[in-house]
């Protein structure tokens, strides 16, 4: 019996496959991102609840990170290529996610801050300042892996004190926030560290494994 919540809260669904929950990005919102992030086309990634070809939708590789591109690559049977991309938009998506260096997503974030669609998303952010790597996940308006987690602990009749999150990025602040027991990665972003919740390992120390055994002990 053991679920899994995943793409930042969009899809609930046990290993056996059974789907309790999905919270898609409306069609229409996806075609209005789009159109009003237009100059960040080359760095935008659409994925979609289904196997093989079509999962992964974008317009081309060559604007994408090298840490990016090798992910698409090892997925590209996953992969449609469409320009325009919204030619292959046909259905609701999970989310949309513009990737790139820091800067540039710094550039796609205030540009999305300030566009119409911005009242009907949630947008998260994964940032990997080493790697000058950042992802701008765009998800349906208040889904997140907070929301998704609350949904199904009420669901299972389970009181947030008896929650147990871990995390190490901006997207999972609002699981974290939800938790009664909140542990975050010692290289977890700085920003982070700043809300009080407890420092574990880092994830190449066994930082998860750390967490485990201080709650059995």
């Amino acid at each position: 019996d053991l679920w899994i919540i995943s793409s930042n809260g969009a899809v609930t669904r046990s290993l056996t496959g059974e789907t309790f929950h999905r919270d898609l990005l409306p069609l229409e919102t996806a075609r209005a991102l789009c159109a009003q992030m237009d100059e960040f086309r080359g760095n935008l990634v659409i994925t979609f609840d289904r196997e093989g070809k079509g999962a992964l939708l974008l317009e081309h590789l060559e604007e994408l990170t090298l840490s990016i591109r090798r992910w698409l690559e090892k997925n590209m049977e996953c992969i449609e290529f469409s320009r325009p991309i919204e030619q292959a938009l046909g259905s609701d998506p999970l989310q949309a996610m513009f990737c790139g260096s820091v800067e540039r997503m710094r550039q796609a974030a205030a540009v999305l801050a300030s566009a119409p669609v911005r009242a009907h998303i949630t947008q998260l952010k994964t940032e990997y300042p080493a790697r000058d790597l950042c992802i701008l996940d765009v998800l349906n308006r208040s889904c997140s892996k907070g929301h998704a987690l609350e949904r199904w602990a009420h669901h299972r009749g389970i009181a947030p004190e008896a929650v147990v999150a871990i995390g190490d990025n901006h997207n999972d602040a609002e699981m974290l926030n939800f938790a009664g027991r909140a542990f975050i990665m010692e290289n977890a972003a700085p920003e982070l560290k700043e809300n009080g919740w407890t420092v574990t390992r880092s994830n190449d120390a066994c930082g998860v494994a750390a967490v485990v055994d201080l709650l059995i002990e």
